[in-house]
């Protein structure tokens, strides 16, 4: 395999070496290998300043984060074998942990395949690719899909906002077999309809599937409030595990469609009402009623999408978090998530303990909420632990 090689500066292998996968621009010694002559999602060898070979990946010569690692043996081919390789082994994790066919299939760099992400919903898999070195191996990598899991299709959903940093179309692409506009899923025994072509990201988010069925052992005759619930993920499966009323409030009239559709389809549309609008007004139009609730769910989308949004951010974590608390009854529960990133855990703590100080209320925090098994964290890679929340209890001072 005669590659391209591509040389780091003195002293810019140790995060390699600990095992991160990614190098970055500035890392490189451009005098000994100039960026200009590569192509975007080229293969390349990465070298030490010695010389030494330290892995193969692939390049986006006109993006700070530049090279992406794929193996550290440089004398493996990246190729239709790697994949099915790679594919097996993600594979026989998510077999190990859940006994059907419902789960993040692919989560990119923890899975060694940055760039990368397969969710399978049953015999459908609906894939993201998010960078130009994947996006060269397609081909290879649908052929490998098919050879490991055998789907009937494979969806592409390459119309994700990162894909623009790598100047690649947007789209979405049926890849093999027809994906159905609808699709019928089940998580923690609770049963949805989703929308692979149209829905968020893939159409359903895996990731807080542990929280939900930590937060589901709360609501047991209990009034129920999820907010952000998009299509109901939270809210139908409080509704499944014996709350006696859920409130869902989330800004899209779509999504709250659906999530009628759900509550139908598992029996409990008796339990759920929903509220469209912005959260935080809906919330100060709840309390403004006197509405009050046992068990609040906040899981919002990114509030801190990039380090500059981190201050603002913040103040947002804090805000929303604190209409919960107003909503809650003396003794109340509350789940308090994020997505962001960029948000540390111990700063989503910050935000709570303040918001429950300028109420006058005692927090306790009795559960920890993280990312489910199928997205593993890559311990050298931070950016691979993104899911964080909080069950609190919340009591009148």
């Amino acid at each position: 395999m005669n590659l391209a090689r591509i040389r780091l500066r003195k002293n810019e292998d140790k995060r390699i070496k600990s095992g991160h996968l990614w190098v970055y621009s500035n890392e490189i010694d451009t005098k000994a290998t100039p960026l200009k002559p590569f192509s975007a999602g080229e293969q390349v060898i990465i070298e030490a300043d010695t010389g030494k070979a330290m892995g193969v990946g692939y390049i986006n010569p006109n993006n700070l984060l530049c090279v992406r690692i794929l193996n550290r043996d440089h004398k493996v081919a990246i190729d239709r074998s790697f994949f099915v390789h790679r594919f097996n082994i993600a594979k026989s994790l998510r077999e190990r942990v859940f006994n059907k066919p419902f789960y993040r299939a692919i989560y990119g760099e923890s899975d060694g395949l940055p760039g990368l992400i397969v969710d399978r919903f049953g015999d459908h898999l609906v894939v993201q690719i998010t960078t130009a070195g994947m996006e060269q191996q397609k081909s290879a990598i649908i052929d490998a899909l098919t050879k490991v899991f055998k789907p009937e299709s494979i969806l592409l959903r390459n119309d994700a906002n990162s894909r623009k940093a790598e100047n690649l179309e947007s789209g979405v692409e049926q890849a093999s077999g027809t994906t159905p506009q609808t699709l019928q899923i089940e998580e923690n025994d609770t049963q949805f309809l989703i929308h692979p072509h149209t829905g968020q990201k893939t159409g359903w988010f895996y990731d807080h599937r542990v929280s939900r069925k930590q937060i589901a052992q709360y609501v047991q005759g209990k009034r129920v409030l999820d907010v952000f619930s998009y299509i109901g993920a939270f809210g139908i499966q409080m509704a499944n595990a014996g709350a006696e009323d859920v409130w869902c409030i989330d800004i899209s009239a779509k999504a709250l469609d659906e999530l009628e559709q759900n509550a139908e389809l598992n029996k409990v549309s008796d339990k759920v009402a929903c509220v469209e609008g912005d959260a935080f007004n809906a919330m100060k139009e709840l309390k403004q009623a006197g509405e009050k609730f046992d068990v609040v769910i906040v899981d919002p989308p990114a509030f801190i999408k990039k380090k500059k949004d981190h201050k603002q951010g913040l103040n947002a974590y804090r805000k929303v978090n604190e209409a919960a608390m107003r909503l809650l009854n003396k003794d109340g529960i509350l789940l308090s998530a994020s997505c962001s990133m960029h948000l540390k855990e111990t700063e989503l703590e910050d935000a709570l303990r303040g918001g429950s100080r300028h109420l006058d209320k005692t927090l306790q925090i009795i559960e920890q909420c993280h990312q489910g098994q199928d997205h593993p964290i890559h311990p050298a890679i931070p950016e691979t632990r993104y899911i964080k929340g909080f069950i609190s209890r919340v009591l009148s001072a």
